[in-house]
């Protein structure tokens, strides 16, 4: 595993190579939006969320149009999304909950964010760290598996106890952009099939490099 020097050069690097200031991949406007966007991006990329709630959210301008959606209709909305029944259905079972239980307002605190249908860790730290600016590790398959290449982490498999162990190695001043550096250097080079070891930045840092 890298030490704290090696982790803060992993960190100057990722600052140098994907300068950013806490964006996010998904498109909303408003907090519920980000939170059902999330929801579908289970097993989805992040291109065909956004193009589904291009649409979506058109269609739906409302809380309180998500509440009283059709199911079947709202199935055929997200299909493309994949597993759009299970979707549909916690994205309109948490819609009423928010209207009912949270005054229309997406509540901060993670405990419940995560009482809602189809919300995990991963949706509700997204939530806190892009709406509330609530430090936060999301930790997702490139995260999970780019940390564990390079030494950052030494889970392979536990999303949760890889969240843990980052929390504990990484400052939390940098937990929401190591987040999406990590991720866009999980897309770009680290990729999950055939890592690009030639040209990436952190060649001579990384624990589970491939020979080329």
């Amino acid at each position: 595993m890298l030490n704290n020097k090696q982790i803060a050069k992993v960190l100057a690097i990722l600052a140098e190579k994907y300068p950013l200031e806490g964006e996010c991949f998904l498109n909303y406007s408003q907090p519920y939006e980000l939170l059902f966007a999330t929801i579908l991006s289970a097993q989805c990329t992040d291109i065909r969320v956004n193009q589904v709630t291009a649409v979506l959210f058109a269609k739906y301008p409302s809380l309180q149009a998500f509440a009283a959606a059709d199911y079947d209709e709202f199935c055929e909305d997200i299909r493309s999304t994949g597993f759009f029944r299970m979707k549909a259905k916690h994205i309109i079972e948490s819609a009423n909950i928010l209207l009912t239980e949270h005054n229309g307002e997406v509540p901060s605190n993670i405990d419940i964010l995560t009482n809602l249908p189809g919300v995990g860790r991963k949706t509700a730290n997204v939530v806190r760290g892009h709406i509330f600016e609530i430090p936060s590790i999301v930790v997702d398959t490139h995260v999970k598996r780019v940390s564990f290449r390079l030494g950052v982490t030494s889970q392979q498999k536990s999303p949760e106890k890889a969240e843990q162990e980052l929390m504990q190695r990484l400052p939390k001043k940098n937990w929401i952009d190591y987040n999406q550096q990590i991720i866009l250097h999980g897309r770009a080079v680290c990729t999950s099939q055939k890592p690009k070891c030639g040209v990436c930045p952190f060649s001579a840092l990384c624990e589970n490099k491939v020979v080329q």
